[in-house]
């Protein structure tokens, strides 16, 4: 049977190696970083992400969430509307997750290299793309960058809420060992000299504010990441997870997206492991099925991430959420 490389072990890396891995294919993750460590996330999985670990056999790994069954949307001094989540979501640490997925793949046989490089040459036949996202300097002449920590003594209206501002937006969910995780997207033109967003979103006069004013934080969990890209875009050759296209912010689904992505790659990677289909094959295959489940929905939310950075969407997001919020949500689903 031929060998599988993975490059990067995150969530859609580790996923599609455990899958791989109880197929009887060889595999080798390589990995930059250890295990465990925080990652910039919302920590949220809703939609099709929990199905797909079910069939994978790994809900195990879940045990240590939260269920979420609620969410509310905020501008800096108001709410914007709240309602019950169309679907049972769950709120997990990636400190935790990724551990766990980990532990998994080796315990299945799998060969994992952390704190190491692949020096494989990434066109290889073979050689599967996990590395997360590509960094862009500047997007429409804004920097993105990201924010997250977990903090205590965070009282929250619903299990997930969104504070939005005009140059960025936090999204706080409550964890099972009763933390919150906090995490924002930002961006700013390039020689801005305005105070970070995130000194500007947590004002104490704003609600979010108010919400972090007693808080306490874990430190070890503060972390952040420059230059994400804020719109998707479909990448080639073989690729899983953020390597393949990462969902605009805001809307919640790039943890379900990136079980998804591993789960369809299972199949024509089998395939090909078994000799009986070319690599070409395989890869062309992966690419059809992902384009197939993520187009239209990488569409909404780009569509959705717009309209709310917008001057007019601070001004129509409550009308709209209020009409609209259970159809809008299953469109990036």
């Amino acid at each position: 049977m031929k060998p599988i490389t993975i490059i990067g072990g995150g969530l859609a890396g580790l996923t599609l190696g455990i899958a791989l891995r109880r197929k009887d294919v060889p595999i080798t993750i390589w990995e930059a970083g250890d295990y465990p460590r925080h990652r910039v996330c919302g920590e949220f999985i809703s939609g099709r992400g929990l199905q797909t670990l079910d069939r994978l056999g790994l809900s195990g790994t879940l045990n240590s969430s939260r269920a979420a069954s609620s969410a509310a949307f905020f501008s800096r001094t108001n709410r914007i509307f709240q309602r019950p989540l169309p679907q049972e979501a769950v709120c997990i640490s990636r400190f935790h997750l990724d551990a766990l997925l980990a532990e998994t793949f080796c315990r299945d046989g799998g060969e994992l290299r952390v704190n190491s490089r692949c020096k494989e040459p990434l066109e290889k036949e073979g050689v599967v793309h996990a590395t997360g996202r590509r960094a862009q300097a500047q997007t429409n002449g804004f920097q993105w960058y990201g924010l997250k920590g977990h903090a205590k003594n965070v009282a929250l209206d619903a299990d997930l809420e969104v504070h939005l501002h005009a140059d960025g937006y936090v999204g706080l969910c409550r964890l099972a060992d009763g933390c919150v995780n906090v995490c924002g997207i930002f961006r700013r033109k390039p020689g801005d000299k305005a105070p970070p967003a995130l000194e500007r979103l947590t004002r104490s006069d704003s609600l979010l504010g108010s919400r972090l004013q007693r808080s306490s934080w874990d430190h070890k969990s503060v972390c952040a990441v420059a230059g994400l890209p804020p719109y998707p875009q479909f990448g080639e050759g073989c690729r899983v997870g953020d390597a393949l296209a990462m969902p605009a912010p805001l809307t919640g689904n790039g943890m379900s997206m990136a079980f998804e992505a591993a789960e369809l790659a299972v199949v024509p990677l089998v395939h090909f492991a078994r000799e009986s289909l070319d690599w070409d094959s395989a890869v062309l295959s992966i690419r059809a099925a992902q384009r197939k489940r993520f187009q239209a929905r990488l569409k909404w939310s780009s569509f959705l991430h717009k309209f709310l950075f917008s001057g007019a969407g601070e001004r129509l997001a409550p009308p709209m959420g209020a009409v609209c919020w259970r159809w809008l949500f299953r469109r990036t689903r």
